[in-house]
């Protein structure tokens, strides 16, 4: 019988990095990923067509402009941006976020350019 799977404790896993935008892989869930990211500064305005992106604060603050406003999220906040809505996340400080979305979603969604990365396992 094989032993179940050991917990993710989510600050070893932010220890074991130090790129910023670089999403990275800790544990599937049916057809999803779970990823943690290091983030500061400006991403690009993008927006998932065909999935819902789960994004939750685990450290830091999070401004995610949206085209009609700004949400505001810290520490143990989430906010999930519906499919096809455009945003920007911004993180004045450094700020680690946890995601939720389904394997294969790109962090640049429907933008591409350079600053699209595949997830790494961690």
């Amino acid at each position: 019988m094989t032993p179940p799977p050991s917990p993710v404790n989510l600050a070893d896993k932010l220890s074991q990095f130090s790129d910023l935008w670089s999403q990275k892989k800790i544990a599937d869930l049916n057809d999803y990923e779970v990823k943690l990211a290091k983030l500061r500064g400006e991403f690009i305005w993008h927006s998932h067509d065909d999935t819902d992106e789960l994004i939750m604060v685990v450290s830091g603050r999070l401004t995610l402009r949206l085209r009609d406003g700004e949400v505001e999220l810290g520490p143990g906040e989430l906010y999930v941006v519906p499919r096809g809505v455009e945003h920007c996340p911004v993180a004045e400080e450094e700020t680690a976020i946890l995601l939720l979305e389904p394997a294969g979603t790109l962090n640049t969604g429907d933008a591409g350019g350079p600053r699209t990365k595949a997830p790494e396992g961690l």
